[in-house]
């Protein structure tokens, strides 16, 4: 049995959450071949961003995506924190574990690095989705052999779910860089709080 939560919680972009639910399934099970999983997949803005990596990785300032692996069965609240990615590379197509775990991509950070980089912030947004499963995977980007292997797997898997998917429809209603007015359909978020209750959140 598979579970995938999705939550938008920032306000810079009208995020087309379906669509953006479907990619992320269209990854999971297509893709990678996985047979089960429980994800967590939160799009944020840069000041939660910048709380959670300070508060788990001790690391200033907004990043572009963490992610949290809870596939190994510890007891205690110190499981439920970030930990390094495992030094091998899996099987691209292996099925067990299942994948559990929890990943943050903030959208702030892809809208700079799309200006940089003279892409669109959807496609750097599907691209950090990417990585952040990779590292849930096992993939490690920390030594330049292990970096070069991920990356060419991120690109694979990014170039596949662009022949199936227009990532320019992530935006929702078509108004390009347009900032969201007022409170209707946006949903709290924890304020940088990660907690156990995430599962029991379903998609907004």
């Amino acid at each position: 049995m598979s579970e995938l939560v999705l939550r938008n919680r920032q306000r810079a972009q009208l995020l087309n959450r379906s669509l953006f639910r479907r990619i992320a399934g269209v990854l999971l099970t297509e893709l990678l071949g996985l047979e089960s999983y429980a994800l967590g997949v939160h799009v944020v803005a840069a000041p939660e961003m910048a709380r959670l990596n300070r508060r788990f990785l001790n690391h200033p300032g907004a990043t572009d995506v963490i992610s949290f692996d809870y596939s190994e069965n510890k007891a205690g609240p110190a499981s439920r924190i970030a930990r390094p990615v495992a030094t091998h590379t899996p099987d691209r197509r292996q099925t067990g574990p299942a994948l559990h775990g929890e990943i943050f991509i903030c959208l702030d950070q892809a809208v700079g690095q799309a200006r940089q980089f003279r892409t669109t912030w959807q496609s750097e947004l599907v691209r950090y989705l990417v990585h952040g499963v990779l590292h849930l995977r096992g993939y490690d980007d920390l030594k330049p052999g292990a970096r070069r292997v991920m990356k060419r797997e991120e690109n694979r898997l990014l170039r596949s779910l662009s022949h199936q998917f227009s990532f320019q429809h992530l935006l929702r209603g078509g108004r390009r860089d347009q900032p969201r007015r007022g409170k209707s359909g946006y949903v709290c978020g924890g304020h940088g709080q990660h907690t156990n209750e995430t599962w029991k959140i379903l998609e907004f």
